[in-house]
């Protein structure tokens, strides 16, 4: 080589950044394990996002209070995004999951057979915080994608789901599944987490979602049974095609929650029977005087929810509220 050339060649190659890494968190079994294991190889996202849809069950957002802590001490970014709705026309303003099903009088989604509520509630709010994200911008500038990491396991129920989402083709995000490429079910994830030495979550969803077990329901603190009575009852006159939040009965349970709940006697029937028979008709009023308010006055769902908190509370039918619903 000449002196020339030597000259010439550059003391290092200039490399493009790597696109940016982004762990989808939601605060269960498996997306903790993937989030523990990748630090833990020294992969660490450069971004954990995590959606709110305002009605997880109490124990998730408990976890969040330990495995927000970790994250800290290991340097990781946590971002909690939230759907913001902007438009209510007559109705009262909502910003929860819960507070949009007593404002429209349904159900969610998923127990009418369909999936919008994870899409308004958890993918859309993770996606607009992304659009804002410097990082991604960059990368979708450079002609890159963002890489997001799912936390599909290898188990038969997730290997499904997966199958499913791999058909799906984006112009703006490549999707991995490391618990896969690694071979870990959902014991093996849970083994993972004690392992480093932090507890096991709950199995992340909503306290009134069509996924939850019998057992689940059975643990849920009494405000949460009493507001799935009051969803079903509100529900209840524009349902057709199913019971109720278990859609419909089978030899495993009953197609309402508050049929279960009546049958355990985890409220008192008479408690069950007031709220069914009282609450729709007075959010039914409460609606109607909102919608004679100006939007910028207009009182908000989250303020009649806590009137029905205290109505039970000056009975004697309520126990301590939970930050959960705030």
């Amino acid at each position: 080589m000449t002196a020339e050339a030597v000259a010439r060649t550059p003391d290092r190659l200039a490399l493009a950044p790597a696109p940016p890494v982004v762990l989808a968190y939601g605060v269960g079994v498996d997306s903790t394990a993937m989030l523990v294991e990748l630090v833990a190889r020294g992969e660490p996202p450069d971004l954990v996002l995590t959606a709110d849809p305002g009605a997880e069950n109490p124990r998730t957002y408990e976890y969040l209070e330990v495995i927000r802590p970790w994250m800290r001490a290991h340097g990781l970014r946590h971002e909690i995004v939230r759907y913001v709705p902007r438009r209510f026309k007559n109705w009262p303003p909502y910003y929860s999951l819960l507070e949009n099903l007593l404002t429209n009088a349904t159900l969610p989604s998923i127990a009418l057979g369909r999936h919008s509520c994870s899409l308004k509630f958890k993918a859309a709010p993770q996606e607009a915080f992304l659009r804002d994200w410097a990082p991604a911008q960059a990368a979708w500038a450079r002609g890159d994608k963002v890489v997001r990491l799912i936390g599909y396991d290898a188990g038969p129920r997730d290997s499904q789901r997966h199958a499913h989402a791999a058909g799906i083709e984006s112009e703006r995000f490549t999707c991995r599944y490391p618990l896969r490429e690694w071979g870990w079910d959902r014991a093996r994830c849970a083994a993972r987490i004690e392992a480093a030495g932090l507890p096991v979550p709950v199995k992340s969803s909503c306290w009134f979602c069509l996924g939850m077990t019998p057992a689940e329901v059975r643990a849920l603190p009494a405000w949460c049974l009493r507001l799935i009575v009051l969803i079903e009852a509100r529900a209840a006159p524009r349902l057709r095609t199913v019971e109720g939040l278990w859609r419909k009965t089978t030899r495993a349970r009953p197609g309402r929650m508050t049929d279960f709940i009546r049958h355990e006697r985890l409220l008192p029937a008479v408690e069950i029977d007031r709220i069914a028979r009282d609450a729709p008709l007075d959010l039914v009023r409460f609606q109607d005087v909102a919608a004679a308010i100006p939007v910028e006055d207009r009182p908000t769902m989250r303020s009649w929810l806590e009137r029905f908190e205290e109505g039970l509370s000056a009975t004697g039918l309520r126990d301590a509220p939970d930050a959960a619903l705030q």
